[in-house]
Order: C-alpha cells, then sequence, then structure tokens
C-alpha cells in the first residue's frame, strides 16, 4: 500500500476481497451518521478490506471535560447503522477497558487477539484527514503506524492530507498511508446534535433506525432515557 492518492473509479470499486484484511474505525459515534458509513464503504471497496470493526470510544483522549453520550446508547447507534452490511462489524474492546481510548492500546490489543486466534494481524486504521494531521499528538504515533496501516478520506471544511505529513514526520512511514480522493460529505456530529436539540429532523443525514432511536430515547435533549437492558 503506497502513499498515492486511490480515486473512486470502476477499478476501485472491484477491487476483489483480500482475506484476513481488517479495518478499524474508530471514533465517538455521537452519533454514528451517514458520512461515517460512507467513508467506511470507500475504504473497504478501494483497499479490498474483508471487514471494517466500528469501533466506539470509551473515553476519548482528545475530549476531555466533554459531555458525550453514555457508551451503550453510542454503541446501539452503531448496531443500528450498520446492520445489514455483512462488511461490518462492531467492536467494544474500548467501551470495555478502563481508562482513556488510545488507539495504540486497541490496536496492540487486537493484533494480539488476530494472533492468538491464527488470523492474519494485517491491520488497516481508517481516519479523517483531520484526524490524520492530528496524528502527532496521539499516544506513541509511530507505534500506531507500525501496529497499522492508514488510509485517509477527506474531510469537507478541513486540509486535505497527503504523503507530505509523513514524509515529514515518520519517512521511514511514509510508504504505510493510502489517501482517498473522495466521499466528501460535509457532515458533523455536533451539527447533528444541535439539530436534535431544536427539534429538527435527522432525516437523510443518519440512518433511519438511528434517527428513530435518537427520538425513543429522547438523545440530545434535556432529558434522557436509559438505553434498553
Amino acid at each position: 500500500m503506497g502513499g498515492a492518492a486511490l480515486g473512486t473509479d470502476l477499478t476501485a470499486a472491484q477491487r476483489p476481497i483480500v482475506p484476513g484484511t481488517l479495518g478499524v474505525f474508530g471514533g465517538t459515534f455521537d452519533p454514528i451518521h451517514v458520512a461515517h458509513l460512507a467513508v467506511a464503504e470507500e475504504a473497504a471497496e478501494a483497499l479490498g478490506l474483508e471487514r471494517i470493526l466500528f469501533m466506539p470510544a470509551g473515553q476519548p483522549p482528545h475530549k476531555p471535560g466533554l459531555e458525550i453520550t453514555p457508551a451503550a446508547h453510542r454503541l446501539a447507534m452503531v448496531e443500528l447503522a450498520i446492520a445489514g452490511n455483512d462488511r461490518f462489524a462492531v467492536d467494544r474492546r474500548e467501551i470495555d477497558r478502563d481508562g482513556p481510548s488510545y488507539t495504540v492500546d486497541t490496536l496492540e490489543d487486537l493484533r494480539a487477539a488476530r494472533l492468538a486466534e491464527g488470523a492474519s494481524a494485517d491491520l488497516t486504521l481508517v481516519l479523517s484527514a483531520e484526524a490524520f494531521l492530528g496524528l502527532m499528538t496521539w499516544r506513541e504515533p509511530r507505534r500506531v503506524m507500525e501496529l497499522a496501516r492508514v488510509v485517509v478520506a477527506p474531510r469537507d471544511g478541513y486540509p486535505d492530507a497527503g504523503p507530505d505529513f509523513l514524509a515529514e514526520h515518520l519517512p521511514d512511514l511514509a510508504d504505510r498511508a493510502t489517501f482517498l480522493d473522495g466521499p466528501r460529505l460535509r457532515l458533523s456530529a455536533s451539527e447533528l446534535r444541535a439539530r436534535a436539540a431544536a427539534g429538527r429532523s435527522l432525516r437523510y443525514l443518519v440512518p433511519d433506525a438511528v434517527a428513530a432511536y435518537i427520538g425513543d430515547h429522547a438523545l440530545y435533549q434535556h432529558t434522557r432515557r436509559d438505553p434498553p437492558s
């Protein structure tokens, strides 16, 4: 996997699935929305990934002091959003682990578990350009890049990312990143939370099942119902 950009042409869309390749897509997912799903689908198709693991963060280390919807609700929304796509799965290890959800710990744990099962530890971390350009503020960024290749999707409203970033900071690992040309969907979870709080529709912005869940549990309102046990 080189540092060149991948477009959304027919060749990429028809790339055969590579058995044992696993994508890891972490995030707060508060809430998960259609841009998350489109990025995961593009990464899977462009690189031939066999599966994408959606990994809701337990305690996001880059969001200290901010109120975050309880993990059980965020997990439930991810499960609803990915239902029906056999290539997508949810992994709750960051939710179940105490302390901040550091990506390096997650990748180490996932790699060890895969090797113990006799499975391939070929991991690819799915990142937005915004997250990728903040990589050097993460815990052990070099080890993150050693544990997983990365595929970077653009995010409207933020600078595009490219090979020059790794060439400057981690030049010996610069060939472990691939940069996608799309999809470019301008959506943010904070905007969706604000819409929900104002009683505005989330239709076509989140999957229908997620919109219904948000309404049923009064998420992003002053009152909130507990998740189902």
